[in-house]
């Protein structure tokens, strides 16, 4: 069973930054994508920033130039870098592994891998 376990999140005032890291049990290169996720009271769970195996980066529009994600092969760890936090940032925020498998009928298979969350919370 691969886990996944997040790190880094607190309390930050507004204007500050915070580093989440997430560890993966297994390589980050078998997943097609490896990111994150955040929920917030009451929304629905967003996909924040992600990146493919290839190295191609995805992000939300109201993370851009602020957030920055990336990983570490070797320690199968990704990091998101947040900068310019706001209080609309605050949730709890998820680490995401994306596999897709080809099944017996040739069909594709998506599969996520979730860690536990990591509270981030922006307030003065």
């Amino acid at each position: 069973q691969v886990q996944l376990v997040e790190s880094g999140g607190g309390l930050v005032q507004p204007g500050g930054s915070l580093r989440l890291s997430c560890v993966v049990s297994e390589s980050i290169l078998s997943m097609n994508y490896i990111g994150w996720y955040r929920q917030a009271p009451g929304k629905q769970r967003e996909l924040v920033a992600n990146i493919t195996t290839g190295g191609t980066k995805n992000y939300v529009d109201s993370v851009k130039g602020r957030f920055t994600i990336s990983r570490e092969n070797a320690k199968n760890t990704v990091y998101l870098q947040m900068n310019s936090l706001e209080p609309e940032d605050t949730a709890v925020y998820y680490c995401n592994g994306h596999r897709i498998f080809i099944g017996t009928d040739l069909e594709y298979i998506h599969y996520d891998y979730w860690g536990q969350g990591t509270q981030v919370t922006v307030s003065s």
